[in-house]
């Protein structure tokens, strides 16, 4: 087995969520010594094809990542209509189950942080609500996303309600849609990066992997923001997928 994972590190050790063999008790087997044993399930790890755990012991990791769908996850007809708010869109897409409770959430009236404050329009330090929430996928979270509002568009709605979970029938985009700021159009923008020491411990990062980082500003038609969020993902729990009509600027208009 340890010879196995040492030489073909791409291919999968087990069932995901199946606990490997102790290391003692591989080299009490005869599978090989201590030093070699240990350096076989480090590889793995620093390979994302296992995490380890103190109290836990080693675990194969689920290696088929979400779809997580560009455009048509905010459909309004999912979350006007309906409620398939975006991450439930996501398991969707994916094939994948879910429970609303997978997503946890706290609010707090804050002083802006530099992109937010930008992104609004205002001096930082501005107050915005901040609804920060972690996403997870069974226990293993898959990332976080934290949106910021102005008081004047969310105060007195679900918005601010801490209760876990979306933030009621059709999410966040409803409240605001019910209280007559209606998206029409958005922006992203991603970029990978390394992640902080406190972003390896909250969405459980095996040894080296990156995080995707989102920013994303949501207008309403007359171009007014009414949100900004910031969301952190685990590199290896998604696939991003976008598909869109190609643009031709010669036909007139903008094209956003």
């Amino acid at each position: 087995m340890t010879e196995d994972l040492h030489h073909h590190p791409r291919r999968h050790p087990g069932r995901p969520g199946q606990l490997l063999p102790q290391i003692r008790d591989l080299v009490e087997a005869g599978e090989g010594s201590k030093a070699t044993v240990n350096a076989a399930y480090k590889a793995s790890e620093a390979e994302g094809l296992v995490t380890s755990s103190r109290g836990v012991g080693t675990m194969v990791r689920a290696q088929t990542p979400l779809k997580r769908i560009g455009i048509i996850r905010y459909d309004k007809a999912k979350w006007r209509d309906g409620d398939e708010v975006a991450f439930i869109a996501d398991r969707v897409a994916s094939g994948r189950t879910y429970r609303r409770g997978e997503q946890t959430q706290s609010v707090s009236l804050i002083e802006a942080p530099a992109p937010a404050a930008e992104a609004h329009g205002l001096p930082v330090g501005a107050r915005l609500y901040a609804r920060a929430r972690l996403v997870k996928e069974g226990e293993q979270p898959t990332h976080t996303l934290t949106s910021y509002y102005r008081p004047e568009h969310v105060e007195g709605t679900r918005i601010v309600d801490p209760t876990p979970g979306p933030a009621g029938r059709g999410g966040g985009f409803r409240v605001l849609y019910d209280a007559g700021y209606e998206i029409d159009h958005m922006k992203e923008r991603i970029f990978a990066r390394v992640p902080t020491a406190d972003e390896v411990k909250l969405l459980k990062l095996p040894t080296g992997e990156p995080v995707v980082e989102l920013h994303r500003t949501t207008y309403t038609a007359d171009g007014t923001v009414v949100e900004f969020a910031i969301g952190i993902h685990a590199a290896s729990r998604f696939a991003w997928e976008y598909e869109f009509k190609v643009p031709d600027s010669a036909e007139g208009g903008e094209q956003k």
